[in-house]
């Protein structure tokens, strides 16, 4: 019959099985291209290149990083745009009668931002002079602490030793003299960080201050200020020390405590301030002097370099040296130049804690909900309802729950707990903001569908003669299910903690109102007690990708550390699956006969 072995043919279901292996490959190739183009930008976006240094026809001499190149169509009518010595060469390679042609343009990362202002520059192929291209001996890249990298050639270096002039003896004690710099920088870091560790005991004995006033309703503070300088004489302490004993009891003791904190903050602090600016005297004495491609000689204290090479003189395995300290830095250090420069350790550690603590939080809710649902719970319309108010839960957009956090957890509950415990410290909030604890618990709302559901399904897995032999052996229905129903459903649970990590971890729109910011002065998380703080503020990942891709000054500068950012950030939830994933496996070989 016509038709017939085609009607065969669907009835088989090839077809069906055609669309469906199609449709898995196309699906394969776009996460995998997705994977393989971040991975592409991300692990090279550390590798030290060449330095190339160009000739314009207009006398102009640039040195830069090539950092691609573009092809785009120059039209006649658009000559006028070029400058006056390239026109020329642009107008000679038309061909007659045609009116456009395909030109080239190499994007060079000329950096010297603190003295040019631009990071990047386009040079067109018509305005180079020809045969100008080269990759001088000298070429030096410069990783400044701050205001971005610098590109030059050393001419001398200025110290107290003496003048080291030429770019061979200058940059050879550039190289003998910065670790000495280095130590210096790192003991000016400790004196900073012992001065802000006395700041939180003065600040606690002045909102004591306050909190006495509010009690007995007396100004004390200009008092206790009074008190707390050092270069009092002894008659005006006496007479301050008169005023005080009219005050209230309860002020007294506040005041009195007060001044001694702030008398002990002044006496530790001024010798660290002296030697704060003796280390910062040192420095300024110490300068390389060096020439851009355009002539100029500026001058960088040797103490403001973080990095520096001679980028056409490095061997491979200099580079290879260079690139591996680059990502040490990246996982170990602070982020600068707004996220451009630097590493994203506070990120780690902000992701890290905030994923496992709604973990903690969503897990134990999520559990219960549903052995409630499952176990306890007599199915019929209420129940319905509530499952289906469930999936529909896991339907709303992540702002949706991010506005919520905002209003209920920061305004509404950590408000009222800062006009309960911390009334003295207001307006300035403790609780009643964005901090790590509010962050993990809306996130806990986000993925507590997730975890609902496949919990129920875990259970529902679970054969029902295990239940029925349990109680036949007169098992309660609690001990039945703690021995008998959770341990053989643990897989299944697991599962649904591990697709909440994976959303939660990823999320970016809650936590730019509930905690997240772009950069934070302290880790939610320490190691001494309480190690955890709750009420900090924290960088995220997925925060700090939004942030460099959409809020950097300098956006060509900021792409390559989207990639290595968003390479960490999918590595790490990777890390944190695969953990979850081995605990179920080995839960699942335990419970082989009854595993989901």
């Amino acid at each position: 019959m016509r038709g017939g072995p085609a009607r065969s043919v669907v009835a088989g279901g090839e077809p069906a099985v055609w669309l469906s292996g199609a449709a898995l490959i196309i699906c394969l190739v776009m996460i995998f291209g997705l994977l393989g183009l971040i991975l592409w930008n991300g692990v090279g976006t550390f590798w030290p290149g060449h330095l190339v240094q160009v000739s314009l026809r207009n006398g102009d001499v640039l040195l830069g990083e090539p950092y691609g190149t573009e092809t785009y169509e120059l039209r006649r009518a658009s000559m006028a745009l070029l400058p006056d010595e390239a026109r020329a060469a642009a107008l000679a390679a038309f061909p007659e009668g045609e009116d456009a042609i395909d030109a080239v343009r190499v994007l060079l990362r000329t950096d010297n931002r603190r003295e040019s202002g631009s990071t990047f520059t386009y040079v067109n192929a018509f305005e180079v002079a020809p045969g100008s291209r080269t990759e001088p001996e000298w070429a030096v890249v410069l990783e400044r602490a701050d205001q971005g990298r610098f590109l030059g050639e050393p001419v001398r270096l200025i110290s107290p030793e003496g003048t080291f002039e030429g770019p061979a003896e200058a940059w050879a004690a550039f190289e003998r003299l910065r670790p000495a710099a280095l130590e210096r920088n790192e003991r000016a870091e400790e004196l900073e960080d012992a001065i802000a560790a006395s700041g939180p005991a003065l600040n606690e004995a002045r909102l004591r201050v306050r909190s006495a006033e509010m009690r007995t309703g007396v100004e004390g503070r200009s008092l206790a200020e009074a008190l707390a300088r050092s270069n009092l004489s002894e008659a005006e302490r006496g007479r301050l020390e008169a005023e005080l004993e009219e005050k209230p009891e309860p002020l007294r003791g506040a005041v009195a405590a007060f001044a001694e904190a702030g008398r002990r903050h002044a006496l530790l602090n001024a010798p660290r301030g002296q030697e704060m600016a003796e280390l910062a005297a040192q420095n300024a004495a110490e300068r390389l002097v060096m020439r851009t491609a355009a002539g100029r000689e500026v001058e960088i204290e040797t103490a403001e370099v973080v990095r520096g090479y001679r980028a056409n003189a490095l061997s491979w395995w200099g580079r290879l040296g260079v690139y591996l300290s680059r990502w040490w830095e990246f996982l170990s250090e602070e982020p600068r130049q707004a996220g451009t420069a630097g590493g994203v350790w506070p990120a780690i550690w902000g992701t890290v804690t905030m994923t496992l603590v709604m973990t903690v939080a969503v897990v134990p809710f999520g559990v219960l909900a549903a052995l409630y649902l499952r176990e306890y719970a007599a199915q019929g319309l209420v129940v319905s309802a509530v499952r289906v108010a469930v999936n529909n839960l896991a339907g709303v957009p992540s702002i949706v729950f991010g506005v919520f956090g905002l209003g209920f957890f920061c305004y509404l509950i950590g408000g009222g707990v800062d006009q309960l415990f911390y009334a003295e410290r207001l307006p300035d909030p403790t609780f009643g903001k964005g901090g790590l604890l509010w962050a993990s618990l809306t996130l806990a709302l986000l993925t507590l569908p997730v975890v609902i559901v496949a919990t129920e399904e875990a259970l529902s897995a679970v054969p029902n003669s295990m239940r029925e032999g349990s109680y036949a052996c007169g098992a309660s229905k609690w001990q039945t299910i703690r021995r008998i129903v959770l341990p053989r459903a643990l897989p299944g649970i697991l599962t649904g903690t591990i697709l909440a990590v994976a959303r939660g971890a990823g999320e970016v729109a809650p936590l730019m109102l509930v905690g997240a910011v772009n950069t934070a002065p302290a880790l939610p998380v320490d190691f001494e007690p309480p190690f955890v703080h709750p009420s900090r503020s924290f960088m995220h990942l997925g925060f700090h990708i939004y942030d460099l891709g959409f809020q950097a000054p300098d956006g060509d500068a900021a792409r390559p550390m989207v990639y290595t950012t968003m390479l960490l950030l999918i590595a790490l939830v990777a890390v944190l699956n695969l953990a979850a994933m081995w605990l179920r496996a080995r839960l699942r070989r335990r419970y082989v006969s009854a595993s989901f």
